[in-house]
C-alpha cells in the first residue's frame, strides 16, 4: 500500500488539494477529522487533554470547549506544546487505526492529509511527501479574507507554524497553489499520474496480498523442512 503525505500550512489551500484528490476517487485520511475523535467526551484523549488543562476547557455537555482551549494555547508556545504532548499519542494510533482499515481492504493508494505531518515526524513512514506551498504574501492575504482578520493576527497564525518554505524544502512532490485554480489543478492531476503508477517490488511485499504470499511462503517451507 503507498501512503501518500499531504501537508500544508494555514490558508495554503492543502484542503482544496485534499478535497479534489478525494473526488478523484481517491481515499483520504484526514488527520483534524481523526483529531477531532479523539478529543470525544471520555475518550483517551479527552482525558489526557483534561488532565492538563483542567475541568475549565469543557462546556455543560462536558465536551471540549475547542473555542476556548484555542484561546488559551494561541499566543502560549508552551501550552500549545503541552496539548500537542496530550493529544499527539491519542492521533498518531487513530491514524494507525484508519491505515490499519484500508490495508485490510487491500486499498492501493491512501493519501495522509495531516497539518503536521513533517512535525510529528510522520513524513519518514509517507512517500512521496507532498507539500501545498505559497508564497507569504499569498498566505498573509488570503488568511485575512477567509478569517476576516487583522494582517498582525494573521502573521501570528502563521508565524505558530513550521515556515512552508522549511517545509518545501523537506518534499517529494510541491504543489505551488500561488496561483490560479486552474494552474493548482493541472499539479494535482500530474501528482495523480504519479502516485497511481504501479506499486512498487516494497510496496508488494508489505500490501495485504504481499503479506499473505510471504506467511504462506513461510508456511509451505516449514511444512516441507518437517
Amino acid at each position: 500500500m503507498r501512503l501518500v503525505g499531504l501537508t500544508g500550512g494555514i490558508a495554503s489551500g492543502k484542503s482544496t488539494v485534499s478535497r479534489h484528490l478525494e473526488s478523484e476517487g481517491l481515499p483520504v485520511v484526514d488527520a483534524d477529522k481523526v483529531a477531532r475523535v479523539a478529543m470525544d467526551k471520555n475518550t483517551w484523549g479527552w482525558k489526557r487533554v483534561v488532565a492538563v488543562f483542567g475541568e475549565g476547557i469543557l462546556r455543560e455537555d462536558g465536551e471540549v470547549d475547542r473555542a476556548r482551549l484555542g484561546e488559551i494555547i494561541f499566543n502560549d508556545p508552551a501550552k500549545r506544546g503541552l496539548l500537542n504532548r496530550a493529544i499527539q499519542p491519542c492521533i498518531s494510533l487513530g491514524l494507525l487505526y484508519e491505515v490499519f482499515k484500508h490495508w485490510i481492504q487491500g486499498t492501493a493508494v491512501v493519501i495522509m492529509d495531516i497539518p503536521l505531518l513533517i512535525e510529528m515526524k510522520m513524513n519518514y513512514l509517507t512517500h512521496p511527501v507532498v507539500v501545498v506551498w505559497v508564497d507569504r504574501a499569498t498566505q498573509e492575504a488570503r488568511l485575512t479574507k477567509r478569517d476576516n482578520s487583522t494582517i498582525e493576527q494573521a502573521r501570528a497564525r502563521i508565524d505558530s507554524q513550521l515556515p512552508l518554505d522549511k517545509k518545501r524544502d523537506l518534499a517529494d512532490y510541491v504543489i505551488d497553489n500561488s496561483g490560479s485554480l486552474e494552474d493548482t489543478i493541472l499539479q494535482i492531476q500530474k501528482l495523480k499520474t504519479l502516485i497511481t503508477a504501479p506499486p512498487t517490488w516494497k510496496e508488494l511485499a508489505f500490501s495485504r496480498f504481499g503479506v499473505a504470499a510471504i506467511l504462506t511462503a513461510a508456511v509451505a517451507l516449514v511444512l516441507r523442512l518437517r
